[in-house]
C-alpha cells in the first residue's frame, strides 16, 4: 500500500509542478519572417492581398494537392473567407478570413483551425519600401496556447517549427514575383 501511495504522491507532485509552471509561462507566441523582393511595393501588395495567390507560394497551401477549398466573398477585400479541408492530418480543416486591408501596404487575416486541433491565429503580410525600388515583405503569425497546454511551449519551438515554412513561403513568393518581373502578375 505504501508503494502505491508513494507513486500517487509522485504523480500528484509532477502534475502540480506542470500546472504551476504553466500558470507562469507565456501563452502567446509570435513568429516573424522577412524577405526583400526587387519589385515595387505596389506590385508586391497587389499580389499578396489576394488569399488565392497563396497557392502559388505558401508551403501550407500546397501540402495536400487534393485538399478541398471553398471561397466566400471578394478576394482581396475584408470579409473574404478561404476554407480548406483535408484528410491529411498535417493540413486538417480550417479557414482564413481577411479582417483588414491596409491599401498599398498589407493585409491581416484571422486563421481558424478546426482539425486536427482547434485553434486561432492572426497572420499579417506587410510591405514596406526598400532601396532601389525593392520591397521588404514581412509575414507575421500571432497565436496562443491555452492553459495548461502552454506548458508544451517549453518543448516546442514554434518560431523554429513555423518559421521554416514561412521562410520557404517567402522565398517562393520572391521567386514567383521575380519570374514575373517582365510579365504582368496573374491575380487569382
Amino acid at each position: 500500500m505504501t508503494i502505491v501511495l508513494t507513486i500517487l504522491m509522485i504523480i500528484g507532485i509532477i502534475i502540480s509542478v506542470i500546472l504551476i509552471t504553466a500558470l507562469i509561462l507565456p501563452k502567446k507566441y509570435k513568429v516573424l519572417r522577412e524577405v526583400t523582393i526587387q519589385q515595387p511595393q505596389q506590385k508586391v501588395f497587389d499580389y499578396i492581398k489576394y488569399i488565392r495567390n497563396q497557392d502559388g507560394f505558401s508551403v501550407w497551401a500546397n501540402t495536400d494537392p487534393n485538399m478541398k477549398k471553398t471561397y466566400k466573398g471578394d478576394d482581396g477585400r475584408v470579409g473574404f473567407v478561404s476554407a480548406w479541408e483535408s484528410d491529411n492530418k498535417k493540413v486538417g480543416a480550417g479557414e482564413q478570413e481577411i479582417i483588414r486591408v491596409d491599401e498599398g501596404k498589407g493585409i491581416v487575416t484571422a486563421l481558424r483551425f478546426f482539425k486536427p486541433f482547434p485553434g486561432e491565429a492572426v497572420a499579417q503580410f506587410m510591405t514596406a519600401p526598400g532601396e532601389n525600388n525593392s520591397t521588404k515583405v514581412s509575414w507575421q503569425l500571432d497565436s496562443a496556447m491555452k492553459y495548461p497546454m502552454n506548458f508544451m511551449l517549453l518543448f516546442i519551438n514554434m518560431d523554429k517549427m513555423l518559421g521554416a515554412d514561412m521562410e520557404k513561403g517567402l522565398e517562393n513568393l520572391k521567386n514567383k514575383l521575380l519570374l514575373k518581373k517582365s510579365a504582368s502578375i496573374k491575380i487569382s
